[in-house]
């Protein structure tokens, strides 16, 4: 959207290229969500196009980066409480 405000005449019929960021960055489907959210923070994006042998399989924002980050940690806590839960009686 800033990019847009800086350009005095954007329409309908204006191409993409001259709104969107570049390059574009994008992860695959296998790599880990902590490497996604390193790319997001690192470049200031907001969302990210994941790809798969050239293909677009999908876009995560860094929403969903943010929930599965907490989700993994809960789990985790929840575990190594259980484990020391388990020792401690």
């Amino acid at each position: 959207m800033r990019r847009v405000i800086g350009i005095k005449e954007v329409n309908l019929d204006s191409p993409v290229r001259e709104l969107m960021s570049s390059p574009v960055y994008f992860i695959s489907p296998d790599r880990p969500v902590d490497e996604a959210m390193a790319l997001m923070s690192d470049r200031h994006i907001r969302h990210l196009p994941v790809m798969d042998g050239g293909r677009l399989v999908g876009v995560i924002s860094i929403g969903d980066v943010v929930k599965q980050m907490i989700l993994e940690k809960d789990t985790s806590i929840q575990s190594l409480e259980e484990y020391i839960w388990v020792y401690m009686l």
